[in-house]
């Protein structure tokens, strides 16, 4: 392992986000598997939250998707968004831990507000790779036509998280 990845690895053991996304897996019902360069690969992961398909918590990557038995979990990940998820995990190193999801969610409603997709204008997205995690830039559009929208109530809470994620259970 390098040592980029080890000082990763130490860093979200020490702030906390790898037992906290190992806690998560358990609880989504996820079977977490070693992986490389210090992560862990958690498949089959259910709780309706978020709605991704893909998430990353400390060094640990949870998936939906179930991988069989026999099968090399890195593998079984898409090599773009397995470098999508890893950045994220490099993310957690860099930015505190179990805090960075405060700044995560705050950055989505950003970028929501500004484009109508959590990711778009998201810098922690925009940094991991929009492409990578299977996102496609948008434009800005008009802070008063987003202001509109919020005050209409149209496109938040579950209805925004259908229209970019499909159906969520």
């Amino acid at each position: 392992m390098r040592r980029a990845h080890r000082a990763r690895q130490l860093a979200n053991l020490v702030n906390l986000a790898t037992p906290a996304g190992l806690l998560v897996a358990r609880l989504g019902g996820a079977r977490p598997r070693r992986a490389r360069d210090g992560l862990w690969v958690a498949h089959g992961y259910r709780l309706a939250v978020p709605a991704a398909p893909a998430f990353t918590l400390g060094n640990v990557v949870l998936l939906r998707a179930e991988i069989p038995p026999g099968v090399d979990p890195i593998a079984a990940i898409p090599v773009p968004l397995l470098a999508h998820e890893e950045r994220h995990a490099t993310q957690y190193a860099l930015c505190g831990g179990v805090l960075m999801p405060v700044g995560y969610v705050a950055a989505a409603g950003w970028s929501w507000l500004r484009t109508g997709d959590v990711a778009s204008r998201n810098p922690f997205e925009r940094w991991a790779g929009l492409a990578d995690g299977g996102y496609r830039e948008r434009p800005v559009r008009p802070l008063r036509a987003a202001l509109a929208e919020v005050r209409s109530g149209q496109g938040v809470g579950r209805c925004a998280l259908r229209r970019r994620f499909g159906r969520l259970s």
